[in-house]
C-alpha cells in the first residue's frame, strides 16, 4: 500500500486525525529510565504503545535522536511501530533539503535505513531536490509550505506574482511536482487562515499540521480550516503536550489520556 492509502485507512480505523510527535529529550525522560543505555527507545516505545489506539500516525523528530547518538534507537523504534502497530504510518521529521547525489542519500536514509513511511523535506532548492524522494513512489513526501514558527513569514510571505510564496509552493506541490501522487504539505496550526488558503489550492492533499498543544494552535480553528469534505485530510501533530503529560512511572498512561483527549477534541469539530 502507498503512504496515502495507509494514512486514509488509519484515519478511518482509529477515528483519529491525531499525529503523535516523538521528540525525546533525555532531561525530561522520567527518572526511572534515565541512565539506561536504551532510555530513549524505551521512553518512546511506551508512549507509542499507550497512544496507538488514539493516533493515525507517529512523527519522530530525527534531531532528538541524532543529537544523543541514538540513531540505532530510532531504527529500533520504527521497527517496533511497524511490527506492533501495523497500519500506523511513521513520518520521519527531518526537513531535508539538498540536491543530486546528496538528496539521494537522504532519501535512502529515510526510506531504506529507517524504513519511514514518509519524510518531511524543504523545497527551497526546487524540484530536483525532491525527485530522489519521489522515486520511492509508495512513500510520502511532506513538503514544508507554511510553517508554524513566527519567522516563517520572513520568506514564506514574499510576494510572487501577487501571491505569497507559500501559496506558490502549494500550487507546485499539488501540480507539476506531485509526480507520484504522494506529496503532502506542512502547514502550521498557528495560522488557520493560511491552512484554509492552502486547502483551497490543493484539494484533498494530506496536510501535516504541527502547532496544537504546546505551541498553542487552536483545535477548532485548525479543523475547520483544514478538513476535507469527508472530515479527514489532516495529520494534526501534538508532541510535548502528549509525551510529557506525566513525569513519573505512570507517564505512558498520562500520555494515553492526553492523546485520547486531543483526539476527541479534534473529532468534536470534524
Amino acid at each position: 500500500m502507498t503512504f496515502t492509502q495507509v494514512l486514509n485507512a488509519a484515519w478511518t480505523r482509529n477515528n483519529s486525525l491525531l499525529c503523535v510527535g516523538l521528540d525525546p529529550e533525555p532531561s525530561r525522560i522520567p527518572a526511572h529510565l534515565q541512565g539506561k543505555p536504551d532510555a530513549i527507545f524505551e521512553f518512546c516505545r511506551q508512549i507509542v504503545d499507550a497512544t496507538a489506539p488514539y493516533a493515525s500516525a507517529f512523527k519522530p523528530q530525527i534531531a532528538y535522536f541524532a543529537a544523543h547518538r541514538a540513531e540505532d534507537q530510532l531504527e529500533q523504534l520504527i521497527a517496533h511501530i511497524h511490527a506492533n502497530h501495523p497500519g500506523l504510518p511513521v513520518i520521519l521529521d527531518a526537513k531535508r533539503g539538498d540536491i543530486g547525489s546528496t538528496a539521494e542519500q537522504y532519501a535512502r536514509e529515510a526510506f531504506e535505513r529507517y524504513r519511514a513511511d514518509a519524510v518531511t523535506v524543504n523545497p527551497y532548492m526546487g524540484f530536483d531536490s525532491l525527485e530522489p524522494y519521489l522515486a520511492y513512489a509508495e512513500k510520502g513526501v511532506i513538503v514544508l509550505c507554511r510553517t508554524s514558527n513566527p519567522g516563517g513569514s520572513d520568506l514564506q510571505f514574499l510576494d510572487v506574482d501577487g501571491k505569497p510564496l507559500y501559496q506558490t509552493v502549494a500550487r507546485l506541490a499539488a501540480g507539476p511536482w506531485n509526480t507520484s501522487g504522494q506529496i503532502g504539505l506542512v502547514v502550521g496550526a498557528t495560522f488557520p487562515a493560511e491552512i484554509a488558503a492552502v486547502r483551497g489550492i490543493v484539494g484533498d492533499m494530506p496536510l501535516l499540521i504541527p502547532g496544537v498543544g504546546a505551541q498553542g494552535g487552536d483545535v477548532e480553528a485548525t479543523v475547520t480550516a483544514g478538513r476535507t469534505a469527508n472530515g479527514t485530510g489532516m495529520m494534526i501533530n501534538s508532541s510535548r503536550a502528549i509525551i510529557y503529560a506525566g513525569r513519573d512511572e505512570n507517564f505512558a498512561q498520562a500520555a494515553a489520556q492526553a492523546a485520547q483527549k486531543t483526539r476527541d477534541s479534534i473529532n468534536a469539530y470534524r
